[in-house]
């Protein structure tokens, strides 16, 4: 079983150095995506970055043969955790099912973002 590389135009940033995802077998795993726009903008308000990463992480998915419906890790960067609430009021929206979560505070994230979140899910069926 050789690790398959997945790669998507969309959401930026595209860099030689990594996949946005690798499926391998039936598993998906996802590099962090940060909440920067398709047009390589980031928001400036962090739930807008939020939902942003979020829908970048359903973008790879998608391309992957998965969606947030099969995710069952959730990793998340952010640069300040007391906008863990924040972070919590989105992440239902697109994580209904309660997959298994840690969050972790990080002194800095490429571009200036606030938030990067990754993800290993099931393949689709």
């Amino acid at each position: 079983m050789t690790p398959q590389p997945v790669t998507v135009a969309t959401p930026p940033p595209l860099n030689d150095t990594y996949s946005q995802a690798v499926r391998l077998g039936d598993v998906i795993y996802l590099s962090g995506q940060l909440g920067v726009r398709p047009d390589g903008t980031l928001p400036g308000e962090f739930p807008a970055q939020v939902r942003q990463a979020l829908d970048n992480v359903a973008a790879v998915l998608k391309a992957a043969g998965s969606s947030l419906s099969l995710v069952a890790k959730v990793n998340i960067y952010v640069t300040d955790f007391s906008r863990l609430r924040e972070m919590n009021e989105v992440y239902p929206e697109f994580f209904p099912h309660r997959p298994a979560k840690t969050t972790v505070e990080i002194a800095r994230l490429d571009r200036g973002a606030q938030i990067e979140v990754e993800v290993i899910a099931a393949a689709g069926v």
